[in-house]
């Protein structure tokens, strides 16, 4: 891909890809393989552990954004925080990349796409002074 700038948007259900250029956006859904099941405690669990993330979920995502440059992640709940998680254990290479997250509510591809253009922007003059 050609394109230098990429945001994912994501919950637990579905993940909104965004490869960005000045004149170009190209979008891409991910969904997860089995439909999303709450993370709470396992019933009867003496141990109180969580159930596991769904790690392929998150492995397709970041397959979704290779060739980008720089990488904005945003989203309304933990998920955001798990891909991360997962980037820093699983794939090194493209944590670097990651330049931001923050919390977004449920945007449309058009809002979400301005959204990440403008902190792009903001986030590129902050480095060039």
């Amino acid at each position: 891909m050609s394109h230098y700038h990429a945001v994912v948007w994501l919950d637990h259900n579905e993940a909104h890809v965004m490869h960005i250029s000045p004149n170009d956006v190209e979008k891409s859904v991910v969904s997860p393989s089995e439909p999303h099941r709450n993370l709470h405690r396992k019933r009867g669990s003496v141990s109180g552990s969580r159930q596991p993330e769904d790690q392929q979920y998150y492995h397709e995502v970041v397959e979704a954004l290779s060739g980008a440059a720089e990488i904005l992640i945003v989203g309304p709940g933990q998920a955001k925080l798990e891909l991360i998680k997962h980037i820093h254990s699983h794939d090194h290479d493209i944590s670097n990349k990651v330049i931001g997250v923050e919390t977004v509510d449920h945007p449309s591809d058009s809002q979400l796409v301005a959204f990440a253009r403008k902190y792009f922007v903001a986030k590129d003059r902050m480095l060039s002074q």
